[in-house]
């Protein structure tokens, strides 16, 4: 298994277009984005548990309800969410997809993000879905994964190449996702395309499982927004032995999604609105895998800790305050916890306590690109990881005036 180039389009059959149609007012920035498959593929998704959803996630669950897809469409900068209409209107836009690229309504994966509340005017996308359709090629990735950003400052893609049965075969996806994530199901908008034959059930409960230990794990801000939606098209059009068990093969394609997933996961939450770092928080040596991962997520969502994470100050004791409220059930007298990134690593607490450190040398592993969080719990054999970004003045600053 290794990573190549080529996002939502590594796999065969896939083609994808991206350009700006009119929605967003900045004509620098694409808006609108297609992927489509030769033919048709088998499909997968999930959804955000928010209650509020934005249009296109009910008109989304009733195209993909037979397991089938064969496009997606995505448009940023309005996201079709609590207006008048809204999935009528997330209706009409499969409609002039499927027209222009020539598959059926019903097999078009439809996706907004944006601005929450403002109703989606279809007319500049009637109007560029001609030029958007015929745009449509396999080296479109690039195109199509910045023409889903909002305030995302770099394009989310990444591809795996493996083999099944001496087949080679590809899994990619693209990703948006900066702010309001907190997911409880998966994140942002994630689109994932396969040359893999598999069932549609197996591809779900592929999806399904993976998300637990990737999309779930993530954290920005701690809101869970509306649109949230990670979709898979698998094609078949690799040409293996198609996958209608749970067997090796399945156990494979489950390890290059992950693979995919996890990728996407860390660029998500690097790129997190106004962040300046990737915190990966990493525990071990717990008693249940849950609880593993309710200390990791409590820690990676803390505030005054990503605010530390921000001015490269090792206050420790806000990684044992955060495991304190977490309600895990943890001994808090067995904890180990320590800092590491490219310029070392640094022990600050050892069965619950504080130790000595140099605070030069944790200052100095701090202020990289990339932290880790250690965190040892010694009372099991479980571990888990959660994903975040420090919390700096820019997220106030692009939050404070994201709408106007």
């Amino acid at each position: 298994m290794k990573l190549i180039e080529g996002g939502v389009c590594a796999a065969k059959g896939f083609k994808a277009n991206g350009i700006h149609c009119g929605i967003r007012k900045n004509k620098t920035k694409k808006d609108l984005a297609l992927v489509r498959s030769d033919v048709p593929a088998a499909a997968a998704a999930v959804y955000t548990t928010n209650l509020v959803k934005g249009a296109t996630i009910q008109i989304t669950k009733n195209h993909i309800a037979n397991g089938v897809a064969q496009a997606i469409v995505c448009n940023s900068g309005i996201a079709n969410t609590c207006c008048a209409g809204g999935e009528a209107t997330a209706e009409e836009m499969s409609r002039i997809t499927a027209e222009a690229i020539g598959v059926k309504t019903e097999d078009v994966i439809v996706a907004s993000t944006g601005v929450i509340g403002q109703p989606l005017d279809l007319t500049p996308i009637a109007a560029s879905m001609p030029e958007l359709a015929k745009g449509l090629r396999a080296d479109g990735n690039i195109d199509a994964a910045t023409g889903i950003m909002t305030t995302d400052t770099i394009k989310k893609e990444a591809a795996v190449e493996f083999t099944l049965g001496g087949k080679t075969c590809h899994i990619g996806g693209m990703a948006k996702g900066s702010g309001m994530i907190h997911p409880n199901m998966a994140t942002m908008l994630v689109f994932i395309t396969s040359d893999v034959c598999i069932a549609p059930a197996l591809l779900q409960k592929a999806l399904s499982g993976d998300i637990r230990n990737t999309f779930n794990m993530i954290s920005i801000d701690g809101d869970t927004s509306t649109n949230d939606m990670v979709t898979v098209l698998a094609n078949g059009m690799a040409g293996n032995t198609p996958i209608m068990e749970e067997n090796e093969d399945f156990t494979l394609f489950m390890q290059a999604l992950n693979t995919v997933t996890v990728a996407l996961c860390r660029m998500i939450a690097g790129d997190g609105e106004g962040a300046t770092k990737l915190i990966e928080c990493k525990v071990s040596g717990a008693a249940a895998e849950q609880t593993a991962k309710t200390v990791a997520k409590s820690v990676i969502c803390s505030s005054l800790l990503k605010a530390a994470m921000f001015g490269a100050d090792a206050n420790w004791g806000r990684v044992l305050c955060a495991i304190g409220y977490s309600g895990a059930d943890v001994d808090v007298t067995k904890i180990d916890v320590a800092f590491r990134s490219a310029a070392g690593i640094v022990s600050v607490c050892e069965q619950g306590v504080g130790v000595d450190f140099s605070e030069e040398k944790a200052k100095e592993i701090l202020l990289q690109k990339e932290i880790e969080i250690l965190i040892d719990l010694n009372d099991g054999s479980f571990a888990a990881t959660a994903w975040g970004c420090d919390l700096t003045y820019d997220y106030v600053k692009i939050n404070g005036d994201y709408r106007t």
